[in-house]
């Protein structure tokens, strides 16, 4: 099935004016230069952390500048293993302005996991902090990364690390007189196997000059202007929460960061900054629905124009109550770090067609089998986006022909179908799918019909080994303090999914745990989950 729509912000993001000089923090200085750029949120109203305009700008052409003195130029990677950090713009925005890559590594990673995509990037700098020194003490990096920094420490807080502020000493933070756009480089979460960088070329157009429909998306669709005010609930090493926030500063807007995740301090932090907009994923929606009704009825939250989620599938039901809790303001846009192609869809559209994530904004979809033919209306098969956006996996070029079919069609991977109209319906991801007896079935279907049962804190439902069928569907389900023991949990809750679902896709088992493997960002690493119930080989 092919079905292609114009842009949804009522433009063509190929056909688009080329982004002018407004495009950059440094462009408001003028008009918001006293105003706060950053507001690094104080756990549960502890003290914040304001940085305005001004001092973003300030400080990132000091750093650039610092850089530069160190022998960094075009093309050069600088790794970023940062907290939610105030400082983390900064050292992004001085990589942006001079023509390097900037590579968020997740912190939570382990010390060999980060050294591992620090080597493959060919970092040339890397940038810490002092609250992840121990980490950093245990990094085995190469050689050719010979600049290794730290923040709020001093020289002597980390072997081979120099202090920030002694970095920067000394240099000029005034204008730069040539500034170059760089990039970022994210690498995927490692879900099946070893991360990879997504390398995009670095073009040597000037600084403001980003390309990314991201930032059109913001202004046109989103309605973001210099007034508003964005809230980060998520790490910003995650795609989303970086290129939203600072595509929000792009526009000269004020960003709220959250240090980690807290339902009710979203609520909290809505109504003391005036939060316009905010990005979420299903799980923090799923965390917010479970607060009390007080603590849900206890913040003013007219402020909020607009909730967007992705990341991740949204159960239907955890959408709905989220509409009928906060109104029609909940967005939902399917892409990938990849950004080679993307779907949006608004409230109204939704709420017509439940499940959807909306149309191509860009170029044509495509549904095809497994042998690359295009299926019907209604019909489940692999995504494809019609493009002319390319990128590469980073030192894997097999990965990169994957990902690409004989027409150039990218694909994420995932699997879906569209309806008459060109709505796109995710059923799942391929490397998620359970067959059973010969018969495909998808683990998003049932994790969606068990979701918000009262007993669920979290659930993930896998394909385990069965000697017959070759699989058979199991759910990892963490209780709520509401459940009762494991025996009557598992019991109940394979009658309940029986009730809502066909039977051959309900669960033959369920066990409880703890916690599921899961990223800061809501991503559930099904590989690990698997692994605990496979053979190695």
């Amino acid at each position: 099935m092919t079905t292609s729509d114009p842009d949804a912000t009522g433009m063509s993001t190929d056909d688009a004016a080329p982004l002018d000089d407004r495009f950059r923090p440094g462009a408001h200085l003028a008009t918001r230069g006293d105003c706060p750029a950053v507001i690094m949120a104080g756990v549960g109203g502890g003290d914040e952390i304001v940085i305005t305009y001004d001092e973003m700008e300030r400080r990132s052409r000091r750093l650039a500048r610092a850089f530069a003195a160190a022998g960094l130029g075009r093309g050069d990677a600088v790794a970023v293993v940062l907290e939610n950090h105030p400082a983390y713009f900064e050292v992004f925005w001085a990589t942006q302005r001079s023509g390097m890559y900037c590579i968020p590594i997740n912190w939570h990673l382990q010390a060999d996991e980060m050294a591992y995509i620090v080597a493959d990037c060919g970092a040339s700098a890397v940038m810490t902090s002092a609250h992840l020194a121990d980490t950093a003490t245990t990094l085995t990096l190469p050689a050719s990364c010979g600049l290794r920094v730290i923040v709020d420490g001093d020289d002597d807080l980390v072997p081979g690390f120099v202090g920030y502020d002694g970095f920067v000493a000394g240099h000029d933070d005034g204008p730069i007189d040539e500034e170059l756009e760089g990039s970022i480089m994210f690498y995927s979460s490692g879900t099946t196997g070893r991360p990879k960088g997504i390398r995009k070329d670095i073009t040597g157009e000037p600084h403001g000059t980003n390309p990314m429909a991201t930032i059109h998306l913001l202004s046109a669709y989103y309605g973001v202007t210099n007034e508003s005010v964005y809230l980060v609930p998520a790490p910003l090493y995650h795609a989303a929460p970086l290129v939203w926030s600072t595509g929000c500063q792009r526009w000269g807007a004020t960003v709220v960061v959250m240090e980690r995740f807290d339902a009710a301090e979203v609520l909290r932090l809505v109504e003391r900054h005036g939060v316009t907009h905010a990005q979420f994923v299903p799980t923090h929606f799923i965390r917010m629905l479970r607060l009390d009704d007080d603590e849900r009825s206890r913040y003013d939250m007219s402020s909020l124009q607009m909730a967007v989620h992705a990341a991740a599938p949204c159960p239907v039901d955890v959408k709905q109550a989220m509409f009928d809790w906060w109104g029609p303001i909940i967005h939902e846009y399917y892409a990938g770090s990849e950004a080679t192609g993307a779907c949006i869809i608004g409230p109204e559209e939704w709420l017509a067609r439940p499940g959807s994530v909306g149309k191509s904004m860009r170029g044509a979809l495509h549904i095809c089998d497994d042998d690359g033919n295009e299926l019907p209306v209604g019909e489940s098969g692999v995504v494809w986006f019609e493009t002319d956006v390319t990128f590469e996996y980073h030192n894997d070029p097999a990965k990169t022909a994957a990902a690409f079919n004989e027409h150039g069609w990218n694909t994420l991977g995932d699997i879906g179908y569209v309806d008459d109209e060109g709505y796109l319906f995710l059923t799942d991801r391929a490397s998620h799918m359970i067959i059973s007896g010969g018969v495909n079935i998808y683990p998003q279907e049932v994790e969606s019909a068990l979701a918000l049962h009262p007993w669920v804190l979290d659930i993930a439902v896998i394909g385990v080994p069965n000697t017959d069928l070759g699989e058979e569907v199991k759910a990892v389900v963490v209780p709520t303090d509401a459940a009762p023991p494991a025996d009557e949990l598992a019991t109940g809750l394979i009658t309940y999914a029986r009730d809502r679902i066909a039977h051959y896709k309900c669960p033959v088992s369920v066990d409880v745990v703890d916690e599921l493997p899961r990223l800061p960002t809501g991503k559930l690493l099904k590989r690990q989950l698997r692994d605990r119930y496979w053979p190695a080989s």
